[in-house]
This record gives C-alpha cells, structure tokens and sequence, in this order.
C-alpha cells in the first residue's frame, strides 16, 4: 500500500492481464457481525483485509468474540446469547458498515457502549436507526449533535410486550407488538441493521420491519437478506416496504462461509478494460480478466456490467470470472455517453463518472443523494476533480451530468483531492489513460486501504507503458554530496522505486573480494561476469543481496575505494547497464550514482547535479564516520575525496560531470529538508507546471540547454 502524501501516476498507455480483487466488504462486515451474533464458531474465508475490517473485528473482540485470525481466513466464535463484554468503547472509524449495525445490535443484547469514529463519521447520518430502535425502547443519547455519531448506548424501561421475554435478565422487554419503521431513503444501511439486530428479540411473535418512503440501494438489502437465510433466519419480504422476521428466529453458525471478490472495487478493473486497449492477458489475450467474481455474484454492484455494456464494454464471464475489453472502433470505442438511474449501484455509479470522460456526449447519472452522505459529499468530490480535468459539469442534489473535454489537447494535468475517500482516489486513477498523455496526481493514496489496500499495486500490474517513458528522477554528484541520503527521500516521498548505482558497484567491488579476485584489468572479464548476475534488491533502508543484507558490509570506506575502482573497468560497467535499467519500473524511479543522467538514463524527465564545497563534504563524511564509531580525520578525508573527484572526473568511461541539462544544486548551505523540498518542487513543476511550485532557493542553478 502506498503510504505517500500523494502519488503520481504517469499518462498510461494500455492494460492487459489478470487482477484478483480483495473480498467485498459489504459481505465481510455483515458475515462478522452475523457471526459474531450466532451459536457456534464460524470460519470465514477470503475476508476483506481492509481498514473497515479491521474496525469490525477489534469491536468484535472488545464486546466478547473470540476471534482468531489465519491469513485470509477468521475463525469467529460468536456470543451465542451470552451478553456482551460491557462497558466498552467502540472506535469504528469512518466504517458505516460496522457503525450501523454495530448501533442496533448493540442496543438490543444489552450493556452500555459508547461508539465514535473519525470526524468524517461524526457528520454522517444515524437519525433515522437511532428513531427506530427508540420506538423499541431503547436508550441511545447523541454525545454530540442530534442525528449523527459518537452514541452512548444503555438500557432503559421499555413498555412490556407480553409474549416477548428479556434478551437480558433484569432488563426489561422491548416493544414489538407494532411495527417497526425506518426511512429507507437516505441510507439502505439503516434497515440492514435492524434486519440483521431484530433476529435477536423474535421469541414466540414475528417482527415486522416498514419501510417509510423509497428505499434506496435495494440491491445491498438483497446482500444483507441472502447472508442472513445462510445463518439461519428467514425473512418474509413483501416488496421493499415490508420485512417480517419469523418468530423463534435464531442465529446458528454455517461453519465456513466464502466471501465473494468486492463487486464494487470490480467496477474500476471493468471500466479499465473499457477504456483502456492492449494485449498481455492469459495466453497473450487482449482486456482485463477479472478473478474471484462471475456475472451470478449476489452483490447488487455487478450490476455495473449492464452499464459497462450500454457504454461500449465488451463483458464476458463465468461463476468466479470476467472478462473486459474495449468495444471495436465506431461501435464500443469511444465510449458512448449515458443516462441512467444509479439507485441499484450507488458505489460503483462513481465509476460511471469517470467512464464519461472517455464518452462522446454528455452522461447523466441519476438517484444518487446518497452519494452526499458517504465518506464525503461524493457529487461534489466528482465534480470538482472532473472539472480540474478539464470537464463540463453539472451537479445537482441528486444528480451529475458530465461532458467530456471536446478535444484530447483541452484535457488538463490535475491533482486530485481525495478528501479521505477511497472511491475518489480510485476512480481518479483511471484518467491516467487519459489521450493527451498527462500525468494525474491522486492526493492520499492511503485512502483506499478502507477497502482495497493494494489498488494502486494491482493497476500497475496490469498498466502498459514503454519503459522509456516511465519517469525517472536522476540524482547525480560526487562523493559525500548527498546524493544516496537525497534520492531515498525523493523515493520515499514520490512512492517511487530506488535505485542506489553506487551500491551495486559497492557490492560488486565486495563479491569479487570475497571471490578473491583483484579489481584490475586483469580479472575484468570475470567480475564483470560476476556483476551481470547480482540479485539486488532495496527495500526500505536496507541494501540486499538474495537474503544477505549488505548494508552497513558496503559501506566502509575500503568497499568504497573498491567501488571507484570497479567503476573504472568498461566490461563491468556495461554489465551493470541492464541491471540499472530493470529498476524503471512503475509508478517511477529515483536513481542515484555519478552517471544515472549522462550514460544509464540520458531522457530522465528531471536529472539534478548535487554538489557541495570540498570543506563541507568532508565535513559530512567525517560526522558520518565518528557517529558509526569508525575514527576520521578532516584532512585526511579532504585529500581522499580530491583524489576520487579526480578520478571520477577523468575516468576514460563516463567521466563525472553533470549532464547538459541537469539543473545544478550546491546545497553547502542548506539542509537535507530543504534541499528535498526543492527537488520536489522542481519535480511538481515539471509534471504540473509552476503553480504552487516554490521558487527556486539560493544555491540553485540551472545548467544551460
């Protein structure tokens, strides 16, 4: 998961291949807490890893569940009429999934709880369950503004209904002679709570649920009704107005139960495959091929595919598969514009929006106020990044409408607000295929771990683009200039791969010492032998070979001498070539070394030259050296650097000098903080153009041409 501030995606040019989508998190939520509800212990397998999860089976285990964790599998023994663990205080998050049902659940197995969550749940709705359990009796109280989370939850004196005993001994039996009622029209998740909490008071009478108003998203009540007849209760439904649950309804455990792949997350890999042509797929197939859902999924969100197919896709699939690519030229590609009511895929409709930049015409998307009410108003979200991409577009209460920019040219670079969203964030994503060949910024990619962790990783593994034109960062400069501790902190900050050429020499110069070989004219031919076979790998600090960690082994001044003079051999040199270039890899690369902008990438779309007085180098060096323990001296380590700048700069193969159009960086006089300031500044112009780019700092220099 990319933990950045932000990530840039480069202009894609195609995708192929094969994703396998974490499981839904619509289903997970509802299976832990059904089973969390049941007798017995249930295992579920290929459940959501995701922070809305997470949430849910930390509340889990605070109330009493024993939960145990293997993998993607969770073993939940649940309380089985046992009253929960109380008092406790439930952090959820910005997880409605866990926050509503939580609430009903909660308030009718007795005991006192306070739930709270982010800010962002704190102004989202609850009003309209918190009405309906206080028509049961039960005590809920706001612990801030009326209608809206954190809750306290307790018991109180509920008017007695005869044929109903306690859920608790001492605690009073609720009101069910008359029907319960709940809007159904700001959010389905209200009734899914009561339809999976009032499974709890069904004694010898049956329990009816209406429905005021329209109720939205019918297909995720589908969900909640179908996961709830596999844990045993049976709900009569007359229409979507009324739900009767059976008397002597009780929860039992299904042993095991599969989460299906997250239909929802689906709907950006099927607009990709839309939108985006290329082959590379199973067997040089040509789309994206989607695992672990087929078209008879229970999720209402795969219904998107009937959309998909009204704008161009060509869809196919199976039990646990699909299969998307883009429609032929005149009849499927461009994509054509839409106007539809998204009441049945409220989620997934955010994909629509951005399928429509791709369209000929204007699109409509309709029914969708809930959209206001999610992690964040989602029709303004969508609107303001579709106009920062150069968009036409028209919102209302409850609706957007979409005209794509006329002409590739009026298509613009944008950086996203995510505003904490993870639908936001990934849908963005997908302008990165946009047909000017721009790049988009997506701001808090962390976002999407709400649901989908690994997104941006699953993308790249199935984006095309030629390797000359992924983005590399160089960062070239002599000795004790800067340069590694620079680079990894552009790396760190951009989420983009790090590559160290001074190491790989390093670790070149090591294993032909410990293989006993001179590094000399001599032995040339078989270090470079050696080096054309070094699997190294850098993650996060640490320098790797195979399972060996050379870290601190390569960095001793000995190691270092070696290294300037392997450098110097042609053969190995150009056997290091192809490996340099197998860390272009996306989302970008960071390259650090005395030739990355001259010799091993001459097209990087920034290259900076850093240097530093001879004085403050050693200075450098020598605080290096003391805090490691090793003993230095100022004038010793002077002299040492003048004879590798010497070298380097005189090396009969690519001698060290910055390249023609490398912007010159003399950060003597500046921190490591400022000088990585600048550098992204610099990087955020070159991708963005300058607005909000700092200006350049003193020191700084651009090189002519």
């Amino acid at each position: 998961m990319y933990s950045t501030a932000f990530i840039d995606l480069p202009a894609l040019d195609a995708a192929a291949g094969e994703v396998r989508l974490p499981g839904s998190k619509s289903i997970s939520n509802r299976v832990l807490l059904l089973a969390a509800l049941s007798n017995g212990t249930t295992t579920v397998h290929q459940l959501l890893a995701s922070d809305d999860t997470r949430v849910m089976l930390d509340a889990l285990r605070q109330i009493g569940c024993a939960v145990d964790e293997a993998g993607s599998s969770v073993h939940i023994t649940g309380l089985g009429g046992r009253a929960p663990r109380a008092p406790a205080k439930l952090f959820l998050g910005n997880a409605g999934t866990a926050m509503r049902p939580l609430t009903a659940a909660l308030a009718l197995l007795g005991g006192e709880f306070e739930l709270s969550g982010v800010a962002r749940m704190h102004q989202r709705p609850i009003g309209d369950l918190v009405d309906a359990l206080r028509q049961l009796g039960c005590r809920i109280d706001y612990l801030g503004n009326d209608g809206y989370p954190p809750l306290r939850i307790a018991h109180a004196a509920c008017a007695p209904a005869p044929d109903v005993p306690a859920l608790v001994p001492g605690v009073p039996p609720l009101a069910l002679a008359e029907p319960i009622r709940v809007r159904g029209d700001v959010s389905s998740q209200f009734l899914t709570a009561l339809l999976m909490a009032l499974p709890l008071a069904a004694g010898r009478q049956s329990i009816v649920i209406e429905v005021l108003g329209e109720l939205i998203s019918k297909p995720y009540i589908a969900i909640t009704l179908e996961l709830l007849a596999r844990f045993g209760i049976v709900v009569e439904r007359q229409g979507w107005q009324r739900f009767t649950i059976a008397a002597g309804s009780r929860y039992q455990s299904p042993g095991s139960i599969h989460v299906e792949a997250d239909a929802s997350s689906a709907s950006y890999f099927i607009a990709l495959g839309a939108i985006a042509s290329g082959a590379g797929g199973p067997n040089g197939a040509q789309g994206i091929r989607i695992a672990g859902l087929g078209l008879d999924s229970i999720q209402g969100d795969i219904r998107f595919v009937e959309a998909a197919r009204a704008m161009g896709a060509v869809v196919t699939g199976g039990p646990h598969w699909l299969h998307v690519q883009r429609g032929a030229p005149g009849q499927g590609w461009p994509l054509k514009a839409i106007d539809i009511d998204c009441n049945h895929i409220p989620d997934a409709a955010m994909t629509l929006a951005v399928m429509a930049l791709y369209a000929q015409g204007s699109s409509r998307l309709r029914n969708i106020a809930s959209w206001r009410v999610k992690e964040t108003d989602r029709i303004a979200a969508m609107a303001a990044g579709l106009r920062q991409l150069g968009a036409s577009v028209e919102e209302g209460a409850d609706f957007i409408r979409i005209t794509p920019p006329p002409r590739a040219e009026d298509w613009k670079a944008a950086s996203i607000d995510t505003h904490d969203d993870h639908r936001v964030a990934m849908c963005f994503a997908l302008a990165a295929f946009n047909p000017a060949g721009l790049p988009i910024r997506i701001q808090d990619p962390k976002c999407v771990a709400k649901t989908f962790p690994d997104y941006f990783e699953a993308l790249f593994s199935v984006a095309q683009l030629a390797a000359e034109r992924i983005p590399v960062i160089c960062i070239d400069g002599p000795t004790a200039s800067g340069k590694g501790t620079l680079a990894a902190a552009l790396a760190r900050q951009l989420g983009y791969r790090f590559l160290d050429s001074g190491a790989l020499y390093r670790i070149t110069a090591l294993v032909a010492l410990r293989s006993g070989l001179r590094i000399d004219a001599g032995h040339e031919e078989r270090i470079a032998a050696l080096a054309r076979t070094l699997p190294v790998r850098f993650e996060s600090d640490r320098v790797l070979l195979g399972s060996d960690d050379l870290t601190e082994a390569i960095r001793s001044e000995e190691v270092g001498m070696n290294a300037s003079r392997v450098s110097a051999l042609p053969a190995v040199r150009a056997a290091l070539v192809a490996l340099q270039h197998s860390f272009r890899r996306l989302p970008g690369l960071v390259a650090d070394g005395r030739d990355m902008g001259t010799v091993i990438f001459p097209a990087a779309a920034l290259k900076v030259y850093l240097t530093a007085s001879l004085a403050c180098r050693a200075e450098r060096r020598y605080k290096q050296l003391i805090s490691k323990g090793f003993s230095a001296n100022i004038a010793d380590l002077c002299a040492d650097l003048q004879e590798r700048d010497a070298r380097d700069g005189t090396r009969s193969v690519a001698p060290l000098k910055p390249a023609q159009d490398a912007l010159l960086l003399d950060n003597s006089c500046q921190t490591m903080d400022q000088t990585v300031a600048l550098v992204l500044a610099w990087w955020q112009e070159k991708q963005f153009g300058a607005v909000s780019a700092p200006g350049r700092q003193p020191g700084a220099v651009t090189a002519p041409g």
